[in-house]
C-alpha cells in the first residue's frame, strides 16, 4: 500500500502548485499548452501508479493487468509530451528538435506495438500464478529508451542555454536537470522495478519547474502587465494634454473653435433624442479691434481680448464660453444662467455702454433661446443670436459717435 501512496502524495502535490496551469481557461502560448498536457499526462501516470499499488495489494490480478498495461501506455505518452513540450519551449527551429519530437512519436508507437504484443507473449511483463509482477526483456529496452529521450531533451536544453542569457538561461538550466534527473532515477527503477522512482522523479522535476521556470515566467508576465499599463497610462496622459490644448484657447484660456463645434454636435445628438428642452446661445463681438492692433500694436490688442473675455466669464460665470474667432466669443445658456439671461444680458450690456463712455472694452452681445417646435438643431439659435448680435453693434456704434461728437 506504500506504493500506492507515494503516486497518491505525488498526485495531490502536482494539484496544488499546478492548478492554476491545470485548470486555467486558455493559455496562449503554445508552450504553455503543450505544457499543460504534459501535466496532465503526469497526473494520469500517478493515478495508474496510485491503484497499482491499491490493486497489487488487494490482489486483483485481473484489474492488475490491465492497470498495468495503462501505467506503461501512461508512462510512454508522458515521455512524448515532454519532449513536446521541451521543444516548443526552447523555440529554435533546427533539426535536433525535430528528431527529438519524432523520436518520442516513435518510443509511443513502439510502446503500443509492444503492449499490444504482450497479450501475446509477454515480452514486456507477466504475472505468475501468485500474482507477483515480473518484468519482461521488452520493459528494460523501453525504460534504456526513456533514459536517452530524457538525456536528449537535457542536451537539447544546455545546447541553447549556450545562446541566451537572463532569466531564459535559468529556465534552460532547470529543465536540463529535470531530464538529468529523470534519466538517474529511471537508471535506479531498472534495478529496483517495484520502487515509485518514477513519481518520486515527477514530483520533484514538477517542482522544480513550477518555483523556477513558471512561477518566474508569471512574474516576467506581471512585470511586462505593469509596464504596458504604465506606458498606456502615459499615453492616456499624453492624449488628454494634448486634448486640453486643443480645446483651450491659447490666449484666454477659455474653450476654443474646436471645443465649439464639439459642444454643437453633442447639443444636435440631444436635440434629436428630445433629451434637452430648453436652452440659449450668446454670441459676443468685440467692437474697435481692428483699430486697436492697427494704431497700438497687437499686443495691446490681445490684452483687449482677455479683457474682454474676463468680462464676459465674470457675467455668465456658470455658462460655457467659447473663443470661436479673432474677436467672437460664444456662451451656451442652460440651468442657472438661462433662468437669469434677461437680467445678465442687460447688465452686460449697461456695463458696455459704461465701458463705451469710459474709453474700456466694447463688447456686442446677442441672445436667442432654443425652441422646440422650431429648431432641428444648434444652428438656427447660433444663427439668430448672431443677427442679434450685429443689430446691437450697430447701436453701440452709433452711441459711440454719438459720444465722440458732443
Amino acid at each position: 500500500m506504500s506504493y500506492g501512496t507515494i503516486g497518491l502524495l505525488a498526485a495531490l502535490v502536482l494539484l496544488i502548485i499546478s492548478k492554476d496551469v491545470l485548470f486555467q481557461s486558455s493559455l496562449g502560448q503554445p508552450a504553455r499548452r503543450a505544457y499543460r498536457m504534459f501535466l496532465f499526462g503526469i497526473l494520469a501516470y500517478y493515478l495508474t501508479d496510485m491503484l497499482w499499488g491499491l490493486l497489487d495489494s488487494l490482489g486483483l490480478s485481473a484489474l492488475l493487468y490491465a492497470d498495468t498495461v495503462i501505467y506503461f501506455v501512461t508512462m510512454a505518452l508522458s515521455v512524448l509530451l515532454w519532449s513536446r513540450y521541451v521543444v516548443l519551449y526552447l523555440e529554435e527551429s533546427s533539426g535536433f528538435g525535430t528528431s527529438l519530437l519524432r523520436a518520442g512519436n516513435v518510443f509511443f508507437l513502439f510502446q503500443l506495438i509492444t503492449i499490444g504484443a504482450n497479450f501475446f507473449r509477454p515480452i514486456l511483463f507477466r504475472f505468475d500464478e501468485t500474482g507477483g509482477y515480473h518484468a519482461g526483456p521488452v520493459r528494460y529496452a523501453a525504460l534504456l529508451i526513456q533514459i536517452l529521450l530524457f538525456l536528449l531533451t537535457s542536451l537539447y536544453a544546455i545546447r541553447c542555454m549556450g545562446r541566451t542569457g537572463g532569466r531564459a538561461r535559468n529556465h534552460y538550466r532547470t529543465i536540463a536537470f529535470f531530464g538529468l534527473a529523470m534519466a538517474l532515477l529511471v537508471a535506479i527503477q531498472i534495478v529496483y522495478p517495484l520502487l515509485p522512482l518514477y513519481s518520486v522523479g515527477y514530483m520533484l522535476g514538477t517542482c522544480l519547474l513550477h518555483s523556477f521556470v513558471i512561477e518566474d515566467e508569471k512574474e516576467a508576465d506581471r512585470q511586462r502587465l505593469e509596464e504596458a499599463l504604465l506606458r498606456e497610462k502615459a499615453q492616456q496622459q499624453e492624449l488628454g494634454s494634448a486634448r486640453r490644448l486643443a480645446y483651450t484657447d491659447p490666449l484666454t484660456g477659455v474653450k476654443s473653435k474646436l471645443a465649439h463645434v464639439e459642444a454643437e454636435a453633442k447639443i444636435d445628438r440631444r436635440i434629436a433624442e428630445a433629451e434637452v428642452s430648453a436652452f440659449a446661445v450668446a454670441v459676443f463681438d468685440l467692437n474697435g479691434l481692428k483699430r486697436i492692433n492697427d494704431t497700438r500694436g497687437h499686443e495691446v490688442g490681445d490684452e483687449y481680448i482677455v479683457s474682454a473675455c474676463r468680462l464676459i466669464c465674470k457675467t455668465f460665470q456658470h455658462s460655457p464660453v467659447f473663443r470661436i474667432g479673432g474677436d467672437e466669443f460664444v456662451a451656451l445658456l442652460e440651468g442657472q444662467d438661462y433662468e437669469n439671461r434677461f437680467t445678465l444680458t442687460e447688465t452686460f450690456d449697461a456695463l458696455i455702454e459704461e465701458n463705451l463712455r469710459a474709453g474700456r472694452v466694447v463688447v456686442a452681445i446677442g441672445t436667442a433661446d432654443y425652441r422646440p417646435t422650431q429648431d432641428a438643431s444648434y444652428r438656427p439659435v447660433f444663427d439668430r443670436a448672431d443677427q442679434q448680435m450685429y443689430r446691437r453693434k450697430q447701436v453701440l456704434k452709433k452711441l459711440e459717435a454719438s459720444i465722440a461728437s458732443q
